[in-house]
């Protein structure tokens, strides 16, 4: 069982009910569920082209969607964090205490093959247990 669990997960997928009943299934009594979303930045040309308006009213939608999505789970803690997911969730794992991330996985494509999954990169890094759901 464990004490502190994050749920990552990229909107486009949602934090999905099975995630949600997994960490419940996971967790100690009296144990914490943070949901984690990861805003990975665009590239360097395409960031020129982007305002601080428009940047905030992303994160802010981003915020509404946790929200909503989590709205029948207020004992969950929604937490955005902005970077590569693949580094990010486990240096927050790290950064919090966690002791185990729950993480989806997809059916690869070719680009999974030559840079390495969200999951695969969650797994390889971190420095606690990290269940994956298919």
């Amino acid at each position: 069982m464990y004490s502190k669990i994050i749920i990552a997960s990229a909107l486009d997928q949602g934090f999905g009910p099975k995630a949600i009943e997994t960490a419940k299934k996971l967790m100690s009594k009296g144990g914490e569920i943070i949901a984690l979303h990861v805003i990975q930045p665009t590239n360097e040309v395409v960031q020129s082209f982007v305002t601080e308006e428009a940047k905030s009213k992303a994160r802010e939608t981003i915020k509404e969607m946790m929200a909503d999505r989590l709205r029948d789970e207020q004992s969950i803690e929604p937490v955005i964090l902005t970077g590569h997911p693949g580094s990010e969730i486990p240096a927050y794992a790290k950064k919090v205490g966690a002791d185990c991330i729950i993480v989806g996985s997809h059916k690869p494509g070719l680009q999974d093959f030559f840079l390495g999954s969200t999951s695969s990169r969650v797994v390889r890094h971190a420095e606690c247990a990290v269940h994956v759901l298919r």
